[in-house]
């Protein structure tokens, strides 16, 4: 019969299982008295950040021994409190070997980090500001410039679907108010060109474009910046948002396409052809079974797709997942 083992029967060293080592440091970290304590169990046993105490997490000298050991992900994630608690400040030594991490491609592909998440993580650094709780911190630019270059090198994670896109952005006035996922500075219209230039430069067959009530083609190109890409989507004189025009454009245009893929910000449609019926009439004249999606980024809910329709798709919302969750649909 085995013998359990828990917080009250603690052995005075570790055990020599790794797991149970682990389990042993955090029992240990919660009894810590200095920040001494705390730094050996990390450095002795890889005490995890998530295991440490909260009052430990107000330590920089914690921080600093936690940073050779947290994941690309997990420092992604505390670059606020790190900049908060003073470990990262400019030209310190700890702050060049965190930008060299941020921005390191082969360390990107390894965590497999997609593009949208690093931007989510540069617009919320940037913003200096948590959109939860009162953490404030001066954004460092050597991180914020190194979180940009991520941002980029990150489109290598991303893997094609190999299929026709029609990727269609409304471009009404609306997309440039709201908050996508929280994310300070992230609306509508910066989300959406920002899926435009990773799928402009992971697929080889794509056609960008830009609808309201009307259609227009948008030079997005795999080569311009991020900047210039919210540029080519704003300030277009449109009005109300018709989703049925992507589909309508193709068939007026003959473009034979394998999926639709629209982004906007709430419920859409505005016509006389329901976006569905649209989809249908682009099926039966091209014989072409194309799909599609319609992301609402800030909606809280709407109905576009026809739910007996299997080749259809409305996202409510939009967070990091969305944009595999699209692939994988578009793939089947």
């Amino acid at each position: 019969m085995t013998q359990g083992w828990d917080a009250t029967t603690l052995p005075a060293t570790a055990p020599d299982d790794s797991a149970l080592q682990t389990i042993w440091a955090f029992e240990q970290a919660k009894q810590a008295t200095s920040v001494g304590d705390v730094q050996r169990l990390v450095e002795g046993y890889g005490l995890p950040w998530e295991a440490i105490p909260t009052q430990w997490l107000a330590e920089a000298d914690v921080w600093r021994t936690l940073l050779p050991h947290l994941p690309l992900t997990a420092l992604q994630r505390n670059l606020a409190r790190l900049t908060a608690n003073g470990v990262l400040l400019p030209l310190a030594p700890e702050t060049a070997q965190v930008t060299a991490r941020l921005s390191d491609a082969e360390q990107l592909r390894w965590a497999r980090v997609y593009p949208v998440a690093v931007l989510a993580a540069l617009l919320t650094y940037r913003h200096g500001k948590g959109a939860r709780g009162g953490l404030t911190w001066n954004p460092v630019t050597a991180v914020s410039d190194a979180l940009d270059q991520a941002f980029y090198r990150a489109f290598q994670n991303v893997e094609a679907t190999g299929k026709r896109l029609v990727l269609a952005l409304d471009v009404s006035g609306s997309m440039s108010l709201g908050v996508v996922a929280g994310v300070p500075g992230l609306t509508p219209r910066v989300a959406s060109a920002a899926m435009a230039l990773v799928t402009a430069a992971t697929e080889e067959h794509v056609i960008v474009v830009g609808f309201s009530h009307q259609m227009v083609r948008l030079n997005i190109s795999p080569r311009q910046r991020l900047d210039d890409a919210v540029q080519a989507v704003s300030g277009l004189p449109f009005g109300a948002t018709d989703v049925a025009q992507p589909m309508l454009w193709a068939l007026a245009n003959g473009v034979q396409t394998d999926a639709f893929v629209v982004y906007t910000d709430s419920e859409t449609w505005y016509g006389n052809v329901h976006p569905s019926q649209a989809l249908q009439e682009c099926r039966w004249r091209t014989g072409i079974p194309a799909k599609l999606v319609v992301v609402g980024m800030v909606a809280n809910r709407f109905s576009v797709a026809d739910p007996n329709d299997a080749g259809m798709l409305d996202v409510v919302g939009f967070d990091t997942a969305v944009p595999t969750l699209i692939a994988d649909f578009i793939r089947e």
